[in-house]
């Protein structure tokens, strides 16, 4: 029975107007609150064997999940496996192109020690070469383009 139909009731039951016309309502609204839930039980009743026979099928979500979420797992962790080896193998490399300049620094500063000991050993020859050519110059009796005219005039000595 509704909140309304039970209030109409004590209203009339207040003002005496209770008469067979009215229980004969009240029967009829008895019986039609009993066909209600017979209903309402019936509908309840089918959920439940419903919801039991729905529950009680196989399934197979659960194992397509659970292949899911393995590949998921693997495919992450192939994943970092090959971000883990492209950043250590470019920190490899990088320390391979730094040993390598390294090397080659070492072998030009050893390169230019020998260019420089070289240059200040021919410049030590160059410094006694010219030394001696000025020497030679020097110590000749007639300078070298008047050679022709003095062996012209030796010549004319000799005669």
């Amino acid at each position: 029975m509704s909140g309304m139909e039970a209030h109409e009731k004590m209203d009339k039951h207040e003002n005496g107007t209770d008469g067979l016309k009215e229980q004969a309502g009240l029967q009829a609204l008895d019986a039609g609150e009993l066909e209600l839930e017979q209903a309402l039980r019936d509908f309840k009743l089918s959920v439940h064997a419903w919801s039991d026979a729905a529950l009680s099928r196989p399934r197979r979500v659960a194992g397509e999940v659970r292949r899911r979420s393995w590949r998921l797992a693997a495919g992450w962790a192939l994943g970092c496996v090959l971000v883990a080896g492209s950043v250590s193998g470019g920190l490899l490399e990088r320390g391979h192109q730094l040993e390598r300049a390294r090397m080659a620094a070492q072998q030009r500063a050893v390169l230019e020690q020998k260019q420089l000991e070289e240059q200040q050993g021919r410049a030590k020859i160059s410094d006694e070469a010219l030394l001696a050519d000025v020497d030679s110059d020097v110590s000749r009796q007639v300078p070298s383009a008047m050679e022709p005219l003095a062996q012209m005039m030796a010549g004319d000595e000799s005669k």
